[in-house]
C-alpha cells in the first residue's frame, strides 16, 4: 500500500520545492522508496526530486494529458512504493486560466484522488496567515486539503500565534518550518539551477531532511491515505509501430536535461533503444544511430563549447543532411540555428552552431514566449503526417532572427528548404506566425510536446527511423 501526498503552496517561491526535497530526503533517509512526481511543465524539479530520493520523477499535467494518461502515469511509477509525493507547479489553484482549473495541482490532486498539503510562506503574518489558509481551505470544497505548512516561521512566539490562529481557522495545521536560506537553492533567469550544475554542500540534503522533521514526519506520513496502486498496463502499440528495433541517440547532458521521462519511455516501447550521447563532451555522434532527439535545456551557458566542439557539430549537421529523421526542441532547435547570440560581460557574442536552419537565436532579458501550447502539424513530420494533433509548453528567452521559414503550404517552396509545419495555439487562441520548422527530415521548435498527448507520436518516430534505415541499405 502506497501513501500519496500532493505537496502544493500559496505560489511561487513559498518554499513547497523545498518542503518537498526535504520529505522526499527524510524518506530516503529513513529506509523507505518514495516515488516523486511534478505537476506541469517543469523539467528543472523533477531532476532535484531524483537528486533527493534516487527515483526517476514524472511529470503530470491536466491539461497537456487525458485524465486516463494522468491516473497511467501515476500508477505505473507509484505502484509498489511507500510514499508518492507530488510537487505542485505555482500555486494550489494556479493552472491553464483565471477561469479553468485545468493545468492546476488541485485539479491533480482531484484526478488521481490524493489530499493535498499547502505550504504558505508565513513570514511578515500572524492571525492573517489563518484567514489566507482558510481561503485556500473553503476555494474548493471538493479538494481534500490535509492541513497547512508554515514556512519561514521566526520564532516560538510567531508559532504560538499561528497555532491560535489556525484553531479557530479550523485548518488542520501540520507545521511550522524556521526561516533556513542556507538550504534554499539558487535561482537564475529561467528558475532553480538544475540538479546538474547545482553546487550544493555535500550535507545539502542531510540539512533539509533535518529541517522538516519539524512536522513529524513519521506522524504526517501515518496520517496519509494509503492506496493499492496497481500498475498500468501498457497501451495497444499502434499499427505505425516499425517491426523491428531502431536506435535513437539521445542528446542528454548539462545543456540538454530538459525532456520529459515519458517520452523516453513510449519511444522505447514503440521500438527505439536510447543511445545517450554528450554535445559538450563526446567528439561525434554514436554510431550505427537511426535517428536524433536533441533536447531542451541551457545551451546558451554552455554556448562557447558547444561552438568549440567542431566535430560535434559537423557530426550533427551531417546526420541531419543523411534524411535520418532528428527531432529538436528547445535548446536542441537552438543548436540546430546558425548562431547563439548574447550578451556576456557588456559586450555582444554570437556562437556559430551547427546551420541546418537559417536563423539564429538571440538570448533576451525578459522571456520571448511562455504558455501552453497545442500544435496541429501543416504538413509531414517525422513526429506524424499533416494533421496531426500534440500538445506540450513553450517557455524560452531567446528569439529568432535572420531567415524566417516559409509556412507548410507556401507555394513554390524549394525543395529540402526549412518550413514552418505547426499551426499553434495558446490559451487565448490562435498563435500567429510559423512554428515547428521542418529542414529535410529534421523538425525543430522551441515547444516542448507531451508525447503521452498523443500515443501516435512515438511509433510515427520510429517508424521513421526504420524507414530511412532501409531506405539506406537499399
Amino acid at each position: 500500500m502506497t501513501k500519496t501526498l500532493l505537496v502544493s503552496g500559496t505560489h511561487s517561491g513559498c518554499g513547497k520545492t523545498s518542503v518537498t526535497l526535504g520529505l522526499l530526503a527524510w524518506l530516503r533517509r529513513a529506509g523507505l522508496d518514495a516515488r516523486p512526481f511534478k505537476t506541469g511543465p517543469d523539467f528543472i524539479d523533477p531532476g532535484l526530486h531524483a537528486l533527493a530520493c534516487g527515483r526517476t520523477s514524472h511529470n503530470l499535467d491536466s491539461w497537456m494529458l487525458s485524465p486516463r494518461a494522468n491516473r497511467e502515469i501515476f500508477g505505473r511509477y507509484a505502484a509498489g512504493g511507500d510514499a508518492a509525493l507530488v510537487e505542485g507547479a505555482m500555486g494550489l489553484f494556479d493552472g491553464l486560466s483565471g477561469t479553468s482549473e485545468l493545468g492546476s495541482a488541485a485539479h491533480m490532486a482531484k484526478l488521481l484522488g490524493i489530499p493535498a498539503l499547502l505550504v504558505a510562506d508565513a513570514s511578515g503574518m500572524a492571525r492573517s496567515a489563518a484567514a489566507l489558509a482558510q481561503g485556500f481551505a473553503r476555494f474548493d470544497p471538493e479538494l481534500h486539503l490535509a492541513g497547512v505548512v508554515f514556512n519561514r516561521v521566526g520564532g516560538p512566539g510567531h508559532r504560538e500565534i499561528l497555532a491560535e490562529a489556525m484553531e479557530r481557522a479550523g485548518v488542520p495545521l501540520l507545521g511550522c518550518l524556521p526561516k533556513a536560506p542556507d538550504i534554499a537553492l539558487p535561482s537564475r533567469h529561467l528558475g532553480l539551477v538544475t540538479a546538474q550544475d547545482a553546487r550544493t554542500p555535500p550535507d545539502w540534503l542531510t540539512r533539509l531532511a533535518d529541517w522538516v522533521e519539524a512536522l513529524d514526519p513519521a506522524a504526517l506520513l501515518a496520517r496519509l491515505p494509503a492506496a493499492a496502486l496497481v500498475p498500468a498496463p501498457d497501451a495497444p502499440i499502434p499499427s505505425t509501430a516499425p517491426p523491428a528495433r531502431v536506435r535513437l541517440g539521445l542528446a542528454r547532458d548539462r545543456a540538454f536535461c530538459f525532456c520529459y521521462e515519458e517520452n523516453l519511455r513510449l519511444l522505447e516501447l514503440a521500438g527505439a533503444e536510447i543511445v545517450p550521447f554528450s554535445p559538450l563532451e563526446d567528439a561525434t555522434l554514436p554510431p550505427g544511430l537511426d535517428g536524433l532527439y536533441l533536447p531542451g535545456g541551457y545551451p546558451e551557458l554552455h554556448a562557447a563549447k558547444l561552438s568549440g566542439n567542431g566535430s560535434m557539430l559537423a557530426s550533427i549537421r551531417a546526420f541531419c543532411a543523411s534524411g535520418k529523421p532528428v527531432y529538436a526542441e528547445c535548446g536542441g532547435f537552438m543548436v540546430l540555428m546558425e548562431a547563439v547570440e548574447a550578451v556576456e560581460n557588456g559586450e555582444g557574442r554570437s556562437w556559430p552552431m551547427c546551420g541546418v536552419f537559417p536563423c539564429r537565436a538571440v538570448m533576451g532579458e525578459r522571456f520571448a514566449a511562455l504558455g501552453y501550447r497545442e500544435a496541429v502539424f501543416l504538413g509531414d513530420t517525422p513526429l506524424g503526417p499533416a494533421g496531426t494533433r500534440a500538445r506540450g509548453h513553450e517557455f524560452h528567452y531567446s528569439r529568432l532572427a535572420g531567415g524566417t521559414p516559409a509556412p507548410a503550404t507556401a507555394p513554390g517552396a524549394a525543395p529540402g528548404a526549412a518550413r514552418g509545419a505547426y499551426a499553434l495555439s495558446g490559451r487565448k487562441g490562435a498563435i500567429e506566425g510559423p512554428e515547428g520548422f521542418v529542414s529535410g527530415n529534421t523538425l525543430g521548435s522551441y515547444v516542448h510536446l507531451h508525447f503521452a498527448s498523443n500515443p501516435e507520436l512515438a511509433p510515427a518516430f520510429a517508424a521513421a527511423m526504420l524507414t530511412a534505415r532501409l531506405k539506406d541499405r537499399a
